[in-house]
């Protein structure tokens, strides 16, 4: 009897010990500014572990966190998260600290042959681990088991063979299944990296064998997988996101993404830094942020496009979720087309232009949207002075079909009845409304569907006569397949419109309707071939058929005497092929080389003027017409593009930049403005009207300081312009039939130097840019007609030599911070009169050559503060609150000047849109 009282309690003392390791204590700690020996003391004093490590490596690390109900793992985590400390736990509770090395408390998978699987026996005894290979985690911090215990991918064999296998799999987050887009994925031994694409894809090759498989991104807690690799195989990873510590020590790594990149001329910006810079009336705005950044500026303030390195408004292009938006933004341009709560990142692209994208001389801005949540049903909205928000989102069927739905709108009507009569706006009106809608489904592991849809309305009448109304329509689907783990495509099919409907029905006999609309059907098919993490081919097609009204001009109503007027509609294909090859030729030197063929074909049915060659084009000189039928091609412009970038890496943090791009662009913006506006036309190439073409030279160096902490770069660039569009003096563009008479085709240049530094992290972060450069166009063709200047080249209206601009944000505590944002910039060029005379009976002006003069430079300041709820989990909602100021100085900056003749003099006047500082709240609610 004794003896099986002995072996009964053995036996109860082995489960006990085995219970211990399946439910590891937790405990709650506040530590504050603690050495390495007294963060030791105060856990081992709290739970049953015991530390061993070289208080030497240690010395130089300060603690500080609080936890709540946490295992000895998480805090641990917690406590040596982005620094080269690591840490592991044997199963006798016994804790090994290092530095710069890992230390294995298991046995690898495979070491004996006949073993039982242990992954397995894992999953018995690890609840976590279950959790995150069958996708089931919705929150709180996975342990560190999670990252030291080892994972076999593929199948498993007696012995290694030599080569190299291909790992592919997604990286998401935890808390709601949406893919992280951007993420670094490497292995350090030897160095292999590779970055999640748009939807959290990555893959790697790497060789047969153990690997740690680091995941590392802004914004998120870095993790890690130990991996046993026999054969191709396929890894998920969920990551949780990060919230900023207050440690005293914040040691950053692979966030050298602007060195090791071979792309130049990009910028990245996640919504979350969007939202802390300080706007006009509050609302994050993806556009006004753009305007921040070195080598992008506008005309001035409530402009609705933006201008890259010396390049038109028109010659940007926008994208949202792949379509084309040509009016990117609302209510006179105070706010940007996008609703911030479903956008999930933002990238531009001023050189190195990929060969997948095309149509545009300056740059691409690609926006996308997120992925609804997978895991439950969450959302956002927020109400400011002048508009409201609610985005709603959740799972459809749960972790494979999930929709994001949101909506924005403005209730500024009533804010504008409440103003004096005096006012002259008292009876005006201002609205704008926007919708979108993604719905997300994945078929199956190698089959994503995506639908994206987009409509936007705008509808003003500022006490004027005069209506204006405009709106973007926008529908597409997205297939994404997986032909293997090296060969991915993505398919798009999608609609797009963009339509203005202006009226005036104050008098009767007057009253009009003024209609413009251009509709895109596109299809384009990306495929990427990674053959190793060395060398990568990008291929595809793309085809879009444009059907374009240019205007119609008719009466409203039977009182009315106006005289209908149409433009003939107008269709046209433009399509291309493309492929670019990513290549390493070395560790430190690699190349990106891509060609792109584009084809445009101007369709009939059209009537085309013919002219009297070696003449000015005007309506004298009109000699006949040529006819075409529906289907027909009436003129087809055709050419190659190139498309080149290398990077030569000096040091780990220390690289030098080179690209050439050439493009073409067959589409032109028709205004008598500097900025997008509802009464612009768009107009298409024709055989009179030659397509743009442009390229440009860049160079670059980057830097990166305190452990890739601060990023600092310069670049240069050189661009020629050939066919810009510029007008006659006097010149009709609206409702005009033969508007090549009143356009002149010239030739450009543009070049400067762009300086960034940007801090990446920390409780102050943000970035300074200072931009010199110049843009100038030249007309000296005098079988084109008037001649500009004397044939000498003059400033673009949009030219402004010097352009700073600074953003810092400063976070004081996980619930306050503030941002400060303050932007100057050159005045742009304006036309003056300069002297009078009189003919034919009447005083008349006389002005100074094009763009001779400027208007006042520009400077503005703004100021804002954002109160964030408590961060506690378990909770239905959290909340925060943004106070700020627009225009802090309240300057009087000029947004344009324009002259009139009273009682016999010409007088000059600045017109402002904010003339003094503009306060804003904002409420803003998460549940």
């Amino acid at each position: 009897m004794k003896k099986y009282s002995i072996l009964f309690i053995c036996l109860l003392i082995t489960l006990s010990h085995v219970v211990a390791q399946v439910k590891p204590v937790s405990i709650s700690v506040d530590f504050k500014d603690l050495s390495i020996q007294d963060f030791v003391k105060e856990i081992e004093s709290k739970a049953n572990y015991h530390f061993y490590y070289n208080p030497i490596e240690f010395d130089s690390i300060r603690v500080t966190l609080s936890a709540r109900n946490e295992s000895v793992s998480a805090i641990l985590r917690l406590a040596f998260r982005n620094t080269s400390f690591s840490y592991t736990i044997d199963p006798n509770n016994n804790v090994f600290l290092t530095k710069g090395v890992e230390i294995l408390a298991s046995l690898p998978y495979g070491i004996f042959e006949n073993e039982k699987d242990s992954l397995s026996w894992q999953m018995q005894k690890e609840p976590e681990l279950i959790a995150e290979l069958t996708g089931t985690v919705e929150q709180g911090n996975l342990s560190s088991a999670l990252e030291n215990k080892q994972i076999q991918i593929g199948n498993k064999t007696a012995q290694f063979r030599p080569g190299n296998v291909t790992l592919v799999g997604y990286v998401r987050d935890a808390k709601t299944g949406v893919p992280e887009i951007g993420a670094a994925v490497f292995v350090e031994s030897p160095r292999i990296s590779t970055y999640t694409n748009q939807f959290g894809y990555y893959t790697l090759v790497i060789p047969r064998g153990p690997h740690i498989l680091n995941i590392k991104a802004l914004g998120i807690q870095d993790t890690k997988r130990n991996l046993m690799i026999y054969s191709d195989g396929k890894l998920d990873v969920e990551i949780q996101t990060q919230v900023l510590s207050l440690r005293e020590v914040v040691i950053s790594a692979e966030k050298s993404a602007n060195v090791r990149n071979v792309q130049m001329g990009v910028e990245k910006l996640s919504i979350s830094s969007i939202k802390q810079v300080p706007v006009a009336f509050g609302e994050a705005d993806i556009v006004k942020v753009m305007l921040t950044l070195p080598g992008v500026k506008s005309v001035g303030e409530a402009s609705n496009g933006f201008n890259v390195r010396g390049g038109a408004v028109d010659q940007n292009l926008i994208l949202f979720d792949d379509l084309t938006i040509y009016n990117p933004s609302h209510f006179f341009g105070f706010f940007s087309a996008f609703n911030p709560d479903v956008i999930k990142d933002v990238e531009l692209y001023k050189s190195s232009i990929p060969s997948r994208y095309g149509g545009r001389l300056s740059s691409v801005l690609d926006v996308n949207s997120r992925d609804g949540n997978t895991k439950k049903l969450s959302g956002t909205a927020g109400i400011g002075l002048l508009t409201g928000r609610l985005n709603i989102e959740g799972p459809i069927i749960k972790d494979k079909t999930s929709f994001i739905l949101g909506g924005r709108t403005t209730y500024s009507n009533w804010l504008l009845k409440m103003l004096p009569e005096s006012s002259g706006y008292k009876d005006a009106k201002a609205s704008f409304s926007d919708l979108n809608l993604r719905i997300s489904h994945e078929i199956n592991n190698k089959n994503n569907l995506y639908l994206s849809g987009y409509l936007s309305d705008d509808n003003s009448n500022l006490g004027s006569d005069t209506t204006f109304a405009y709106g973007n329509q926008n529908l597409s689907m997205k297939w994404k397949h997986i032909f293997s783990n090296k060969v991915t495509g993505v398919f798009v099919g999608g609609l797009s419109r963009y339509q203005y409907n202006n009226n005036s029905i104050a008098n009767p006999t007057n009253a009009y309707k003024m209609a413009f609309d251009i509709q895109q059907a596109n299809f384009k098919s990306d495929f990427n071939y990674y053959l190793s993490s060395k060398h990568t081919i990008d291929f595809g097609i793309s085809t879009i058929r444009y059907d374009l009204n240019p205007g119609t001009f008719q009466p409203i109503g039977s009182q009315s005497l106006v005289k209908l007027d149409v433009l003939a509609p107008e269709q046209a294909f433009e399509s291309a092929i493309y492929v670019g090859d990513r290549f390493d030729l070395s560790s430190n030197l690699s190349m990106d080389l891509g060609v792109r063929y584009s084809m445009y074909n101007y369709m009939g049915p059209q009537s085309v003027n013919l002219y009297a060659p070696n003449l000015p084009k005007s309506e004298s000189n009109v000699i006949g017409t040529a006819s075409y039928k529906k289907g027909e091609m009436a003129k087809t412009y055709h050419g190659p593009e190139l498309r080149l970038s290398a990077r030569y890496q000096l040091s780990e943090d220390f690289s030098v930049k080179a690209g050439y791009n050439t493009l073409r662009q067959y589409i032109h913006l028709l205004t008598n403005t500097t900025a997008i506006s509802p009464t612009d036309i768009w107009k298409l190439s024709d055989p009179n009207i030659r397509p743009q073409y442009g390229d440009q030279t860049s160079l670059g160096f980057y830097k990166n300081f305190k452990d890739n902490t601060i990023e600092t770069s310069i670049e240069g660039y050189f661009k020629n312009l050939k066919d810009y569009l510029d007008y006659k003096s006097g010149a009709n563009l609206i409702l005009n039939h033969h508007i090549e008479t009143d356009v002149i085709n010239t030739k450009g240049k543009a070049y400067g130097v762009e300086f960034l530094v940007k801090k990446v992290s920390g409780k102050l972060n943000g970035w300074m840019g200072y931009t010199y450069s110049r843009t100038l166009l030249k007309m000296d063709d005098p079988n084109a007609g008037q001649i500009i200047n004397g044939g000498k080249y003059y400033p673009a209206n949009y030219d402004k030599p010097h352009d700073f601009s600074l953003v810092a944000n400063y976070r004081f505590s996980h619930r306050f911070s503030a941002s400060f944002n303050t932007a100057y910039s050159t005045g742009r060029p304006i036309t003056v009169p300069i002297g009078k005379y009189f003919y034919a009976g009447s005083l008349r002006a006389n002005y100074s050559d094009r763009n001779a003069l400027r208007a006042p430079d520009y400077f503005r300041t703004d100021f804002s503060i954002i109160i964030d709820g408590n961060h506690k989990v378990n909770q239905l909602t959290h909340n925060s609150w943004t106070f700020g100021i627009y225009n802090v100085t309240g300057r009087d900056n000029a947004y344009s000047t324009y002259f009139v003749s009273e009682k016999g003099l010409i007088k000059g006047y600045q017109l402002s849109i904010f003339g003094s500082a503009i306060p804003f709240v904002n409420y803003n609610i998460r549940f």
